[in-house]
């Protein structure tokens, strides 16, 4: 190749390159947090031109893409992320795919919706007992009413209150945070142990069956558990009262 010809093929490549600010405009992350990555190693060397001036492939915004959302959609920490790119890239994709088809399947069943009004009538519960859980982020209702899920947690509560858990003996809205936060930690490891386990090992669909599957039972076997901890529970405090 003549000495022109390399020095074109040269400008053309260098064109291709992307700088820092380009690279945060186009993967849509801070430019600090790419640099974090960098020291991290989840992005290779750019290529520097000088001591001060770094170039970037093309490729690394959609490898930047990829671990935000891995961060932030499946609570990967840094190290576990690069872990995963390191082995199998694919993998890391395949996690994300079944992220998303478990959660859209999960919002389609959301889509129905209850009136305020209706489930009033239909349950009972105080309107202000519905407020402080929709402040509390236990139920979140739109304008046009409750979830399906909502309408679950609404007739549970109703259950209790009906049994005598009200107010009057100190049972609050408040007690459901109680459950709220031990499942918030239960649930984010549950999805993780499934991502390790299923991501990129079947076909997606195949995987989001088994999920669906295991809906009913698992719910059965935490009230199982619940009950029988309960006992053992009062057990122990039994016999330490000797």
């Amino acid at each position: 190749m003549s000495g022109n010809g390399a020095s074109a093929a040269g400008s053309r490549q260098k064109q291709d390159l992307l700088r820092m600010r380009e690279l945060a405009e186009a993967s849509g992350v801070p430019a600090p947090t790419i640099k974090h990555y960098l020291r991290e190693g989840l992005l290779p060397e750019p290529v520097k031109t000088s001591r001060n001036m770094a170039y970037y492939p093309p490729e690394f915004v959609d490898r930047i893409k990829l671990i935000k959302r891995l961060q932030e959609e499946r609570f990967l920490p840094l190290k576990a992320i690069k872990n995963v790119l390191d082995e199998d890239p694919d993998r890391a994709r395949a996690m994300l795919e079944l992220g998303d088809q478990i959660l859209d399947r999960a919002l389609a069943g959301e889509r129905a919706r209850t009136s305020a009004a209706e489930v009033r009538k239909r349950y009972g519960v105080p309107r202000e007992v519905l407020d402080r859980l929709a402040e509390l982020e236990v139920l979140t209702p739109n304008s046009r009413g409750y979830s399906p899920s909502d309408v679950s947690i609404i007739e549970a509560i109703s259950r209790f209150r009906a049994g005598g858990y009200d107010e009057q003996i100190g049972f609050t809205v408040y007690d459901t945070l109680r459950y709220k936060r031990v499942l918030q930690d239960l649930v984010k490891e549950e999805v993780s142990v499934l991502m390790e386990r299923l991501a990129g090992e079947m076909d997606t669909d195949a995987a989001v069956e088994l999920i669906e599957a295991g809906s009913a039972p698992l719910q059965d076997l935490i009230a199982a558990l619940h009950s029988k901890l309960l006992i053992a529970e009062l057990q122990e405090q039994r016999a330490a009262r000797g």
